[in-house]
């Protein structure tokens, strides 16, 4: 894979008027921005609808108030693409072009640990981002115990063989300052309409008990430029 890690942002956007500003900002500016990164492989956002929001399985503080989730795919050496990325970012904000009507939940670089794209599909695992869908199913786990293998060896293929999910990448990060464990997110790309796959995701085992403390658990639909009427 040309990727190595993805950089994970959930967002709140603080003033419920700033929506439209805040849509319009992120896809018709920052984005196209940091696509122009050597490091950026590939970025996209969602957002929890209101449906999306009463559909979720789990939704914990400081999560249950998050909007939006966005996903950047950084190619290596992930130093340097960390670096560009950052800069970027500063560049921006001292000219006037960020968003400041938001609070992120979760934010930084998680590393790429399984991709598996559906059986019924004729796609590499690396290309499933890359496809178009309609929505995503995010999992977003603080794992207790770091050798348990069941969301890459379990999970990612149960979900993949799930009618609706196309592929599915999980993610981990480390133990951040504060003491919080390791974190996992897991990904499903949906060819089905959001809460449909929710649906049946939800049937799905989970791991062991005591081994994973759910955060957040629910579906975030694809977001059509120009089209950002879900708060009004």
């Amino acid at each position: 894979m040309k990727v190595e890690a993805g950089f994970v942002s959930l967002t709140e956007v603080t003033d419920p008027t700033e929506h439209r500003s805040y849509n319009e900002w992120h896809q018709l500016d920052h984005l196209p921005e940091q696509l122009t990164l050597a490091g950026i492989a590939w970025g996209q956002r969602w957002v929890s609808t209101p449906a999306c929001r009463a559909a979720r399985a789990v939704s914990t503080a400081p999560f249950d108030d998050v909007h939006y989730l966005t996903l950047y795919l950084l190619a290596p050496p992930l130093d340097a693409t960390l670096e560009d990325f950052q800069l970027l970012a500063r560049d921006l904000s001292a000219r006037g072009r960020f968003h400041r009507h938001r609070r992120t939940a979760l934010t930084g670089a998680f590393e790429i640990v399984g991709t598996r794209a559906s059986p019924r599909l004729r796609l590499s695992d690396a290309a499933v981002p890359y496809r178009p869908h309609l929505g995503i199913h995010v999992r977003l786990d603080e794992v207790v115990d770091p050798h348990d293998e069941w969301f890459t060896t379990e999970h990612l293929p149960a979900l993949v063989a799930l009618e609706g999910v196309a592929g599915a990448w999980a993610f981990r990060r480390g133990p951040v300052a504060g003491g919080a464990g390791e974190h996992r997110i897991t990904v499903a790309w949906l060819d089905a309409e959001p809460l449909d796959a929710t649906a049946a995701i939800a049937t799905l085992p989970e791991p062991r008990a005591g081994s994973v403390r759910r955060c957040f658990d629910g579906p975030l639909a694809s977001i059509e430029p120009y089209r950002w009427d879900w708060f009004d």
